[in-house]
């Protein structure tokens, strides 16, 4: 069956590096080093350490949006309460996290007829998946956290399997109502077949001034063998994506990568902010596993903790 292409069907392998017409890339100016520790000279202003989800922070399922349904990829994004028999969201002990919990997000292949209001995939063997999304936003534009400005962080482990993509990301407030353009920072999206690499992108959606950039990002870490540091700071009209509080850097140079956000102005004008997503979706571009292995019919992502500090 035909699925609806979703905006976030532009991005490419995480491996290779966007570079669309109009899009600079920015040295940075002599008031901010890149290559400093992003929380240096910042006071932590937000932490959740994930002891329980806070329906006063997080709000569950299909992405916040009137521009589509909300659903992108191969799974339907549950409520907080689950779906089809199955809830993706726990609280869970762990050892290797500050607090001795995390957060677990999950992927489930359900494998019958489904009936999630909304979802294309619910007929179609290779989207009978359920699997969850939170985000500090509601459908109706409701904004429960959001900053215009700072360092963001999650420290988050992701799974090893041939299709899952999780990512945790960051949208502005006026995408939600009016989305006629919008601006979307995905601070990590991985791939679970490739334990060394990851993409981080920038998006400015709609005209006038549709912009993208982005750049894979090889780490000596095994993404899906412990937690990593991910973050982006978002400075005036600059954006630095962080691995580990280390810049991502440009292959070809080897320098720091800055972002200019065009459309900084606009945000001000409108009082905007950023709110978090933190996403554990399905490829929809790859080959479907034939077979799908058992051990494959479930896959989990691992949140540590996320902070904002300014």
């Amino acid at each position: 069956m035909p699925h609806p292409l979703s905006r976030r069907a532009l991005l490419i392998s995480a491996g290779g590096l966007i570079a669309m017409p109009g899009t600079a890339a920015l040295a940075w100016d002599s008031t901010y080093d890149p290559e400093a520790d992003p929380t240096i000279s910042r006071r932590m202003i937000f932490e959740d350490q994930f002891a329980t989800i806070d329906p006063a922070v997080w709000s569950a399922g299909r992405k916040a949006t009137t521009f589509d349904s909300g659903f992108y990829g191969r799974s339907a994004f549950a409520g907080i309460e689950g779906a089809e028999g199955f809830n993706p969201y726990a609280i869970v002990d762990d050892p290797e996290t500050e607090n001795g919990k995390a957060l677990r997000i999950s992927a489930r292949y359900i494998g019958r007829q489904m009936e999630v209001p909304g979802y294309y995939g619910n007929d179609d063997p290779e989207y009978q998946w359920i699997s969850g999304n939170l985000q500090s936003a509601r459908p109706d534009g409701t904004i429960l956290k959001g900053w215009r400005r700072g360092y963001f962080e999650a420290r988050m482990r992701f799974p090893a399997h041939p299709l899952t993509w999780p990512a945790f990301w960051l949208l502005n407030a006026r995408s939600i109502l009016t989305s006629r353009t919008s601006v979307e920072v995905d601070v990590v999206e991985h791939k679970g077949f490739e334990p060394h690499q990851y993409g981080a992108y920038l998006h400015e959606w709609g005209e006038p001034g549709e912009r993208h950039t982005g750049s894979g990002v090889e780490t000596e870490e095994d993404l899906t063998e412990g937690y990593n540091r991910y973050g982006v700071l978002l400075a005036r009209n600059r954006c630095i994506i962080y691995f580990n509080r280390q810049p991502i850097r440009d292959p070809a140079t080897g320098k720091p990568q800055v972002w200019l956000v065009n459309r900084s102005a606009e945000l001000d004008v409108n009082n905007d902010r950023f709110w978090p997503l933190l996403t554990l979706a399905l490829l929809h571009d790859v080959p479907y596993p034939d077979p799908l292995r058992p051990e494959d019919h479930e896959a989990h992502m691992l949140v540590d903790y996320f902070r904002v500090f300014a």
